[in-house]
């Protein structure tokens, strides 16, 4: 029922204006699903403090509550068309009336983890985008008919609206920023293990699929206390992303999947500065996949003892920072990071190397990340301890990922096995850090059983030698000329 109300809502978005793309269709659609889930949620919190003999109130006023503007309804339970806003009246309410009155909420709220704070950052960060209120009035028709009640109903839509961050991520616009694969993602919680009581951390959170993956991680223990409901609702997940369209879909699909006030906070992770991070700001257990290619201000690079402008570097710097003593890390990171020869990857590895135990590397294939023409691993760490050994996985499939033929858990299931106990295979082998090279450190990927992998070079490299070999050319013609 929802895959097609789904459906039905994108046919609508196609035919506005406002709206161009899957990007698009997935935040107007998140506003209004929020809108409606938060209905829901008041109703039945409401339902519960009477049954308990407490009182509550609504905390959105009545002029604003689904019913009064979304969907008004008559004696018979269905959409009064008379009193239902539509066209340019129903445009104007929305932009000039209730985005503002949702937007004042993030001043008023108490804190930033309740969902009073959430209301109005969520409504302080995007806009209306549909311009016809013809088509928004079809859109809301077609949400009313949603259901957020049950736990069936929150599990169905969840899964239809990772679906939709799926597709974005396929759309281009750097939609696949906001995309880590489920399956890979599944894996890396498995290997690090996560328990309850830990606080769970990703400071690039995107659509933080790592922490509802995390989540549903944690939920499978089946003797789980009241307490420990309320540990993982409120203690347990915390977060941070810089862009306000994946801050957005970030928190409706940890909402989506059960986290009702979700400790997403809209900021640059990056501007914090290393050196004001202290004991009480870190965290057991760090799942990331941080952005790689971008470019960080001279500014913001001040903040990291290890200068550079790439993000994933310095991002890698805030991780191993906000871990604990003991904490335990699965981060993606490009594989040229492995091997670069740069002075800031030489002392990143060397950082790692040595406040860290780096005991996992797996290796990935090209087209893991769909629309992303680079290859990745995975860095699987606790700190505390120097890194001894390193087991190195490196997935050789039979087949070429990519849209059509994505990535498995079943591709994985080797690796998570042969992971527990560290062991030799075709795939996998260890070295020791002391074999290493201890000027560069590097860890390229060179499996002992493959004869070795070509290391992916850096462009700047790659145009370096083609100039070289571009005046090797020109002097060899020179010399054929003087010949002749």
């Amino acid at each position: 029922m929802f895959e097609q109300s789904f459906k039905n809502i994108d046919n609508v978005l196609r035919k506005d204006a406002g709206c161009g793309s899957e990007l698009d269709y997935v935040e107007q659609t998140s506003w209004i699903l929020f809108l409606k889930y938060l209905d829901d949620f008041e109703k039945d919190k409401i339902t519960e403090a009477k049954l308990a003999g407490k009182k509550r109130d609504f905390i959105i006023s009545p002029k604003y509550h689904w019913d009064a503007w979304a969907a008004p309804k008559n004696s018979e339970g269905k959409i009064d068309h008379n009193k239902a806003l539509t066209g340019d009246d129903l445009v104007g309410f929305v932009n000039n009336e209730l985005f503002p009155y949702l937007k004042k909420f993030k001043q008023e709220a108490a804190t930033p983890d309740t969902i009073e704070y959430k209301i109005g950052e969520i409504f302080s960060e995007l806009k209306n985008r549909i311009q016809s209120g013809y088509n928004l009035r079809e859109i809301l028709n077609i949400v009313d008919e949603m259901r957020f009640r049950t736990d069936s109903e929150k599990h169905e839509l969840s899964h239809l609206y990772e679906a939709k961050i799926k597709n974005m991520g396929n759309a281009g616009r750097n939609g696949g920023e906001y995309y880590t694969p489920r399956p890979l993602i599944r894996t890396i919680v498995k290997v690090v293990a996560p328990k309850i009581g830990d606080k769970i951390y990703d400071g690039a959170a995107g659509s933080a699929g790592f922490l509802v993956e995390a989540f549903d991680y944690l939920k499978q223990n089946k003797k789980l206390s009241t307490k420990d409901h309320e540990l993982l609702q409120k203690k347990t997940f915390y977060a941070k992303e810089k862009k306000s369209l994946a801050y957005i879909i970030g928190i409706m699909n940890m909402i989506l999947h059960g986290i009702e006030a979700p400790n997403i906070l809209h900021t640059n992770t990056l501007a914090e500065n290393l050196a004001d991070i202290q004991e009480k700001d870190r965290f057991d257990v760090i799942l990331a996949n941080p952005p790689f290619g971008g470019k960080e201000r001279p500014e913001v690079q001040q903040n990291f003892p290890i200068k550079t402008s790439e993000t994933a570097f310095l991002f890698l710097q805030h991780f191993i920072k906000m871990l604990k003593a003991g904490g335990k890390a699965g981060i993606v990171i490009k594989n040229t990071f492995l091997s670069n020869t740069d002075n800031a990857s030489v002392s990143l590895r060397k950082l790692l190397l040595e406040s860290c135990n780096l005991h996992t590397v797996l290796d990935l294939p090209g087209g893991t990340f769909t629309g992303a023409g680079v290859k990745t691993v995975i860095l699987f760490f606790e700190k505390g301890v120097p890194t001894k050994n390193i087991w190195y996985y490196q997935l050789n499939l039979d087949r070429n990922l990519g849209k059509t033929n994505p990535l498995n858990e079943e591709d994985l299931a080797d690796f998570v096995e042969l992971q527990k106990i560290k062991g030799d295979s075709d795939n996998s082998w260890s070295i020791d850090v002391k074999d290493i090279d201890q000027n560069t450190f590097d860890l390229s990927v060179k499996n002992p059983n493959k004869g070795g992998e070509a290391v992916l070079r850096e462009p700047k490299e790659i145009l370096e030698k083609m100039s070289k070999l571009d005046n090797e050319s020109k002097e060899i013609f020179e010399k054929i000329r003087e010949v002749l």
